[in-house]
C-alpha cells in the first residue's frame, strides 16, 4: 500500500486495462494521471512529475520504445512496461532503452503492485544518495528537496514544467 499517495503515470491505450489499473491503484491509495498516447504522455509526464511510469509499448500515435528514449533524455523517473509484446527482444530493447522493468500481459495485480513499490524503493535511494539538494548561483538559490526556486531570496511560482525545466538545466550545470 502506499502510504504517500504516490503519483503513477499510465500510458495506455486500452480503456478496459485502464480503467482495471484506475481500480487497482487507486484502492491501494495510489494517485493516477492517465492518457492514451506517447505525445500526450510525454507532456504529462513532465507537468506532473510522476513517481513512477506504467507505459504499454502499443500506442496509437507512437512506439513506446520511442516514449522511453524521450523520457530518458530529461527524466530519471522508474518506467514500468506493461505490453502484450512477449517476445524476448521486445523486453531486452525496451529495458536498454531505459525502461526499469517489464510486465507481459495478463498479469497480476499483486505482481504489479510489488514492482512498482521495488521501483518506489529504487527511486528513494537513489535520491538519498544524490549529494545536492541545493542549487546556489549568485542570488539564485533552488532547493530541490522542496521544489522551490529563489531570486534574491524571494520565491519564484514555475509551473511544474518550469521547474522540471530548470532543475535539470541547473543539475547539470
Amino acid at each position: 500500500m502506499s502510504d504517500s499517495g504516490e503519483l503513477i503515470l499510465l500510458i495506455e491505450d486500452e480503456m478496459q486495462m485502464r480503467r482495471f489499473l484506475r481500480v487497482a491503484l487507486e484502492s491501494e491509495h495510489y494517485r493516477l494521471v492517465e492518457t492514451d498516447t506517447g505525445k500526450e504522455g510525454l507532456v504529462k509526464a513532465a507537468a506532473w512529475n510522476p513517481d513512477a511510469v506504467l507505459l504499454d509499448l502499443g500506442l496509437p500515435d507512437m512506439d513506446g520504445i520511442e516514449v522511453i528514449k524521450r523520457l530518458r533524455e530529461w527524466s530519471k523517473v522508474p518506467i514500468i512496461i506493461i505490453s502484450a509484446r512477449e517476445q524476448e527482444n521486445d523486453k531486452i530493447k525496451a529495458l536498454d532503452c531505459g525502461a526499469d522493468d517489464y510486465l507481459t500481459k495478463p498479469f497480476g495485480v499483486g505482481e504489479l503492485l510489488a514492482r512498482i513499490r521495488v521501483a518506489s524503493r529504487h527511486k528513494r535511494l537513489q535520491q538519498s544518495g544524490q549529494n545536492e539538494i541545493e542549487f546556489v548561483a549568485d542570488e539564485l538559490r533552488i532547493d530541490y528537496s522542496r521544489r522551490q526556486v529563489f531570486l534574491d531570496n524571494n520565491e519564484i511560482h514555475l509551473t511544474p514544467i518550469e521547474y522540471s525545466l530548470i532543475a535539470l538545466l541547473t543539475q547539470h550545470a
